[in-house]
């Protein structure tokens, strides 16, 4: 677990969200983002949907960013080419390879599905590209033709492979074990490119890791299709707080990508998003608030600041003596009244406004003892 690279496709599979279409600066800024936030490699799109799409991709190679961009592509040749023509050094390469998909989507064979792939990688490489051969729907695959699919994209020269859990219903176990299996059978690096249809993305993606992945798929707020993908947010800081990961990235920086990329999405941020969330590191009960107080490590598994957050001691049904006078003196109220009947107090307007108090909120009350402002 020493290297872990993340490969982000916000681009790609997050503006494949239903509903959700960036503009071509909104494109930019976003790659230029994730470049300043320490990603390494961006999955900037697909040529082959037409001329704008490659036009803004060729303006994103021009950007000279110190991120590989790497396009997505069918098993044809034309896509690679339309690819190489917008500057491009670097393809993933898709092909389904679960029976499902293969007789129900191509309505081809897997004889069909191997000879298009190793053609259509031998071709990338004849053009000196860098090739992510992509196996959709892998989790659905049977485990020996998945094997004997990576066995023909490395004797082509793929770099790496991916393993899609397309439909998301994998999982940590499975995942596990699929990713182990592949492992004792290529010596391809191996990517995890998880969906989250039953909210399992990052935990499947964690445990590629655990399993031997070298590459992660993410896109910023966990876009993608139907339910998304697993969240860079997520995962980077799983990463960097729970395996000691040097990521290498700015994770500061972090909320402002977040906030663009949601501005740009049209999808909101839920206050309780982990890791960017804006109320996160608010605490309310006092058993907790009066912890925090005392040391923030006892309810914080890291510090608000390295994600550009700050700590907060809410005010509100749970709240009690310590949470009130610690607020209190934040504010530079003396110790003059009566602190049980301002809790409860308190507690009453937090259920009546069905909200938390704040600062302006708790004043009045300590001045005149009524809910002026509700």
């Amino acid at each position: 677990m020493e290297s872990i690279h993340i490969t982000d496709t916000t681009l790609r599979d997050g503006e494949q969200t239903p509903g959700v279409s960036f503009s071509d600066r909104e494109k930019m800024i976003i790659a230029r983002m994730l470049d300043r936030f320490g990603v390494r490699e961006i999955e900037c799109g697909i040529p082959a949907m037409g001329p704008d799409e490659r036009n803004v991709i060729t303006n994103m190679v021009q950007l000279g960013l110190g991120a590989r961009l790497i396009t997505w592509n069918r098993a044809v040749a034309s896509d690679i080419e339309a690819s190489i023509r917008c500057g491009i050094d670097a393809v993933a390469i898709s092909i389904p390879v679960s029976d499902f998909h293969i007789w129900n989507k191509l309505l081809k064979s897997r004889d069909w599905v191997l000879r298009t792939m190793e053609k259509a990688v031998a071709f990338a490489k004849s053009k000196g590209t860098y090739v992510c051969a992509g196996a959709e729907d892998a989790s659905r695959a049977d485990p020996r033709f998945l094997a004997r699919f990576a066995e023909v994209v490395e004797a082509c020269g793929a770099d790496r492979l991916r393993f899609s859990d397309t439909l998301g219903q994998l999982d940590p176990f499975r995942v596990y074990e699929h990713i182990s299996a592949l492992k004792s059978r290529t010596n391809l690096p191996i990517e995890i490119h998880a969906h989250n249809d039953f909210g399992l993305a990052t935990a499947n993606t964690l445990a590629g890791i655990h399993a031997g992945a070298d590459f992660v798929s993410t896109t910023v707020l966990g876009l993608g299709e139907r339910a998304g993908n697993a969240a860079l947010e997520e995962v980077a800081m799983a990463l960097d707080r729970l395996y000691g990961v040097d990521t290498h990235l700015r994770f500061t920086f972090l909320p402002a990508l977040c906030r663009f990329v949601s501005r740009a999405s049209g999808r909101s941020i839920s206050p309780g998003k982990p890791v960017v969330g804006d109320k996160i590191f608010s605490h309310e009960s006092e058993i907790h608030a009066a912890a925090v107080i005392k040391n923030p490590d006892n309810y914080e598994p890291y510090p608000p600041e390295k994600v550009g957050l700050k700590r907060r001691i809410a005010l509100g049904k749970h709240s009690g003596r310590r949470a009130v006078s610690y607020r209190l003196r934040r504010l530079g109220i003396g110790g003059c009244h009566d602190l049980s009947e301002l809790v409860r107090k308190v507690r009453r307007f937090s259920v009546l406004a069905k909200r938390e108090l704040s600062d302006a909120d708790l004043t009045e009350l300590c001045e005149t003892g009524a809910f002026l402002n509700y």
